[in-house]
């Protein structure tokens, strides 16, 4: 019976147990005399019997839960938002000048993406120009639209469009 015991709490730790189980472990540790290694299984088995005897008998009406709601108070929040705002105006003092919050290194690094940025434009600017004759197709392409309309003369008497 020991082994069987000491089997089902392995399987109940590993959480392995049926509800049958269960109930024989509860059973052997509402017992008077369990085995001495077993001892320390013993308060938690009769906690989980003593609590499923207990019951709630209050009845609570629809009144007492509603009286126990409390109603957020929305003037409050806006004074606290207030202070946030009056205390970050004075703490982050916006007079401070620009000059003063740029470091070296800042300037280091503008001066490098200026100079990389500017790197991009004249290659930029190569590749544009390179491609500049599909302005001249463009037009035309334009022109060759006058065609259609010879094509059509009946159209440009009734005006058709």
């Amino acid at each position: 019976m020991l082994n069987n015991i000491e089997h089902l709490l392995e399987k109940y730790e590993n959480g392995e147990t049926s509800l049958k189980e269960e109930a024989q472990l509860k059973n052997y540790f509402s017992q008077e005399t369990v085995a001495p290694h077993l001892e320390m299984y013993k308060p938690m088995f009769q906690y989980f019997i003593v609590n499923k005897k207990e019951q709630f008998t209050k009845d609570i009406s629809l009144l007492e839960v509603n009286a126990t709601k409390k109603k957020f108070n929305f003037k409050w929040l806006s004074i606290a938002a207030v202070a946030v705002l009056m205390l970050s105006i004075f703490v982050f003092n916006p007079t401070q000048s620009q000059e003063d919050l740029i470091t070296e290194a800042d300037r280091a690094d503008y001066e490098n993406a200026k100079a990389a940025l500017a790197l991009v434009s004249q290659h930029l600017n190569k590749a544009t120009a390179q491609v500049s004759y599909l302005k001249v197709i463009n037009t035309a392409g334009t022109q060759v639209d006058y065609l259609k309309e010879i094509n059509d003369p009946m159209g440009r008497i009734f005006n058709n469009n």
